[in-house]
């Protein structure tokens, strides 16, 4: 492919070409760096790009005073307001330049991110991008820096006429992508959901992920020391119900015991290879056949706790800030829920004694309070706002406890008269059967015969009609249209709806459900994280936003911005969206992440 790709490396040569970027609508960027950890990543060079075809590669000095030097004649481009900023995983790129006191500001076009709200479920890397879109066979970083291992290079290893037309391939390829991605967003009708919630996303992320969150290590030090004594004492257990010591860890050698040995049942499920399962499904479900069985699940769950998260937390404390910096994934999901790596907030077991334990371990900065907020019963709040359901609609409007109004109403009664177990059966009614759970699978999780689930099942439906319509209206669009629409116009493709399988139609049936569902939720929540950015830097707030956890915002907060912050928070949770019912965000404050919860 023709281009022209330049080096760029003399102090008279960078303002030449600042001055003729500066008035450019769109600059495409990429950083060369010395990591993949962009709050480490020492900056090796940059690559620009405002026309396809022609790049520009500035490389940095490894000494920092010089590359400040440098980055201040380019400071303009990136600052400029006026000016659209594109690139591949902007996210890793502001935080570098943030490193070093480059605020990107702007319109952004993130290719990374375009790709991922048309095609969810695809992978969205640059080199797979110029494959399938341009046709075109990228340089990989292998070739420069060698493969992974001991023995692989660092880019400031190379020299900068090595690493030139490498960086400015990528800027380059990036301008080119945006262009196609660009038309693709507007053909699908989705550049609403792309401009005015992903893209102003992105520095709220970088903000967030350079925050941190500070951890109490000498409190996980304990609960790591109270959690391997427990350890001790269920192993002990086990062995004395197999009457044998057994590898606990090794799945081989738990079924060989369940199934082998003790013959907890007549059929046990074996894999393609003879082996038998004892995946943790399977074992939920035999619980009550065995103790032993109890005790394994318990032994999993705990040891999963402790190099997950007890044991796991500590080791990723950066040694410069003293904090944690989970990194947010803009592009993973296929709901459009962020998720969360190194380490994974969302799966942290909110409900058992032990995951709280964890929790307890996520302190707020010295002399600072720890605010969390999170929005009440969102999910079953948008299914009564798209399902126009009136009944649903009238619960949540009238202030009541919505499980204990649906109990009321199921079981005819007044709601005062409802009792504790009723109100629990008709919340597990009402999360089960919003997904289609089966008359089987309701039965199973609230621990009734399968008469009264199915007799719960049509008494939910009779109550909520319009309910049983939406469920069935999402399933016939889905197969209509092959996809799901959340209320911003996100699409969950759904290429099984249409299976003669039934288990893998119904699983898509249920995605056809709970797609529009929980990526409403997802967007509702994203644009409040992007409002309440704003008017923290607006009102030039010292507290900080710090963990998103799906419906949850956690902050670290300055005791006199306490109030302030707290009615700020409220107002952009509750004011994010608009529906037929009111969306509500319920707070606590603490000195940890437990104790607000």
């Amino acid at each position: 492919v023709q281009h022209i790709y330049k080096l760029v490396d003399t102090k008279e040569d960078i303002l030449h070409l600042a001055l003729a970027v500066k008035n450019s609508k769109t600059v495409c960027f990429d950083t060369e760096t010395t990591s993949t950890n962009a709050l480490e990543a020492e900056l090796v060079g940059i690559s620009l790009a405002v026309e396809e075809g022609e790049a520009f590669y500035i490389p940095m000095p490894a000494n920092r005073e010089e590359t400040l030097n440098r980055l201040e004649i380019l400071r303009e481009i990136f600052e400029n307001e006026e000016v659209e900023k594109v690139g591949q995983n902007l996210k890793y790129d502001i935080t570098v330049l943030a490193n070093y006191g480059i605020e990107v500001k702007g319109k952004l076009f993130d290719t990374m991110i375009a790709h991922y709200v048309l095609q969810p479920e695809l992978y969205h890397g640059m080199d797979y991008l110029a494959e399938i879109y341009l046709d075109y066979d990228t340089i990989k970083i292998e070739e420069l820096i060698g493969e992974k291992g001991r023995n692989q290079k660092n880019m400031r290893d190379l020299s900068p006429t090595l690493v030139c037309d490498y960086a400015c391939e990528d800027a380059d390829v990036t301008l080119k992508l945006k262009n196609i991605l660009q038309e693709e967003l507007k053909k699908e009708g989705i550049e609403e959901l792309f401009y005015n919630i992903e893209m102003p996303l992105v520095p709220v992320l970088a903000y967030m992920e350079r925050n941190g969150a500070r951890i109490d290590t000498a409190a996980l030090k304990e609960t790591s020391a109270l959690f391997s004594k427990r350890l001790a004492n269920i192993e002990e257990q086990i062995y004395s119900l197999a009457g044998e010591p057994f590898n606990i860890a090794s799945p081989k050698q738990v079924g060989d015991i369940l199934f082998g040995k003790l013959k907890i049942v007549d059929k046990p499920k074996k894999t393609k290879t003879g082996q038998f399962v004892t995946s943790e499904e399977v074992l939920v479900q035999l619980q009550n056949r065995h103790p032993i069985v109890k005790n394994i699940l318990q032994y999993r769950g705990l040891k999963k706790l402790l190099s997950t998260y007890v044991d796991a937390l500590p080791a990723l404390v950066s040694p410069k800030s003293g904090k944690i910096h989970t990194s947010y994934n803009q592009t993973v999901t296929a709901t459009g829920r962020l998720s969360s790596s190194n380490p994974n907030l969302q799966n942290i077991p909110i409900r058992d004694e032990d995951g709280k334990e964890v929790r307890k371990a996520f302190v707020p900065d010295e002399g600072c309070l720890f605010l969390s907020v999170d929005y009440s019963q969102i999910e079953l709040r948008i299914m009564a706002h798209l399902s126009g359901d009136k009944n649903m609609i009238d619960d949540f409007c009238s202030g009541y406890d919505i499980h204990a109004a649906t109990a009321a109403k199921v079981y005819k009664k007044p709601i005062e008269e409802v009792t504790k177990d009723e109100r629990r059966k008709a919340k597990v009614a009402n999360f089960g059967i919003i997904y289609g759970i089966s008359v089987f699978g309701l039965a199973e999780r609230m621990n009734v015969d399968r008469r009264e689930a199915k007799e719960l099942i049509e008494n939910y439906f009779a109550t909520y009609r319009g309910v049983e319509q939406y469920i069935e209206k999402c399933k016939q669009e889905a197969k209509a249209n092959g996809y799901v629409e959340t209320i911003f116009h996100r699409k969950r493709y759904l290429p099984d709806i249409n299976s003669h399988n039934a288990v893998v139609r119904g699983y898509a049936e249920r995605n056809a459900v709970n797609a529009p569902i929980q990526g409403s939720a997802a967007d509702i929540i994203k644009v409040a994280m992007v409002n309440i950015y704003r008017r923290m830097k607006a009102e030039n707030m010292h507290s900080t936003m710090i963990l998103q956890v799906h419906d949850e915002l956690n902050f670290n907060i300055v005791p006199d911005e306490k109030e302030k912050m707290l009615s700020l928070v409220l107002e952009e949770m509750q004011k994010a969206f608009s529906m037929s019912v009111p969306l509500i965000a319920d707070y606590g404050w603490g000195k940890n992440w437990l104790e607000a919860h």
